[in-house]
């Protein structure tokens, strides 16, 4: 199965057309191949985005794209604070 980056507007307009099936009483199972997605990734939006409006999920996205970047600053000053220990550590 091919993988595709949805939108945090994408995946809200998913749910809701998720929401309106489930009313009219279809399964999961018939939702998910309609949307083109598996089931499991209808379950993991639906506990990560469910009840969230268009701005709360934007921000959210934001907010996951500075953390990767501030871990990322984290382990690269990790990285030199190992290499000063080294050099300091070694006798001349």
């Amino acid at each position: 199965m091919k993988r595709k980056k949805h939108t945090p507007q994408q995946i809200l307009e998913k749910l809701r057309t998720v929401e309106a099936d489930l009313s009219q009483g279809r399964t999961f199972v018939e939702i998910a191949r309609k949307l083109e997605v598996s089931e499991q990734t209808l379950h993991r939006w639906r506990n990560q985005y469910g009840g969230m409006k268009g701005p709360e999920v934007a921000r959210l996205k934001e907010l996951e794209r500075e953390n990767a970047r501030l871990k990322k600053i984290v382990a690269e000053q990790a990285m030199d604070l190992d290499v000063l220990k080294d050099l300091t550590q070694k006798k001349w």
